[in-house]
């Protein structure tokens, strides 16, 4: 049995086609796609379409994602469309403009795929067992590590949410972190998939790295206009992809509340922020 996990591609279409076509090369008997496709990134409408149609055509499965949710939350009526709330999430407000305000796709994926396979389950998620937002890292220790992947155990328990990807075992469960497709926070900006194989009664992995049109990708910042209508916070999203290396949590955790109250505009707080890298 072979399983391709692919995450966190955030709208980086170049990236995502240059996986798609490794994928086919490989021929796998299951593609997932583990959340996070939209949002983050200037293409989301694209790279959407195009899991969309894989799933038609050829079976691809997905799950949902935080960046989903975050889109998913723009369509309902208590939203914020103005004040500091809002400029702080405008980049997912413009992704759901994007999508032409329809989030139907976004609401029929389910948390978590389960997968029998010849030497126990593939349990698929977004961040964790735990939620889309709680993730395994991999400072994760093995005590923190056992809730994270549901019960019972599966035999190989894969997600993405972090965009580092990482491959361990505990406890019998191979544990699959894939990184990310479209934003990479490694320090290496080279897209990453998972390859999961079964094979000789034993679950193995393998993390695929490949190199992609990364100008292209950031010249879709500015020609799709995400960089001038998604808020200021799409300037620091611009730098991860330049840098490979996350920000927007460095950000949040010392200007947010700011930002918040009132005590600086968001504009300013990202200039501040982004003097540093």
């Amino acid at each position: 049995m072979k399983l391709a996990v692919l995450s966190d591609i955030h709208g980086n279409y170049p990236a995502l086609l240059n996986a798609v076509e490794h994928v086919e090369v490989w021929r796998p008997d299951v593609v997932v796609i583990a959340g996070d496709t939209v949002n983050r990134g200037p293409r989301s409408a694209d790279c959407l379409n195009l899991v969309l149609a894989k799933a038609r055509a050829a079976g691809w499965l997905m799950v949902i994602g935080n960046h989903e949710e975050y889109v998913i939350a723009q369509s309902k009526p208590d939203c914020p469309t103005v004040g500091p709330q809002a400029e702080i999430q405008r980049a997912s407000r413009w992704t759901y403009e994007q999508l032409n305000r329809d989030v139907s796709a976004l609401e029929a994926m389910p948390f978590a795929r389960e997968l029998p396979g010849p030497a126990g389950d593939a349990r698929i998620t977004h961040a964790s067992m735990l939620g889309t937002r709680d993730g395994v890292y991999p400072q994760t220790t093995d005590d923190e590590l056992p809730p994270k992947l549901g019960q019972p155990l599966p035999a190989v328990f894969c997600v993405g949410h972090t965009h580092q990807p990482l491959t361990r075992t505990l406890n019998g469960t191979l544990v699959v972190n894939a990184g990310s497709v479209g934003l990479p926070f490694d320090g290496d900006w080279r897209l990453s998939y998972a390859q999961v194989t079964c094979h000789s009664g034993r679950w193995h992995a393998r993390i695929v790295r490949l190199a992609y049109d990364r100008q292209q990708a950031e010249r879709d910042f500015y020609e799709t206009g995400f960089l001038d209508e998604g808020g200021a916070l799409a300037r620091v999203m611009l730098r991860e992809l330049q840098i490979a290396s996350g920000l927007i949590y460095g950000w949040a955790k010392e200007f947010e509340q700011p930002v918040r109250s009132g005590e600086i505009t968001l504009e300013q707080s990202v200039e501040r922020f982004l003097r540093r890298y």
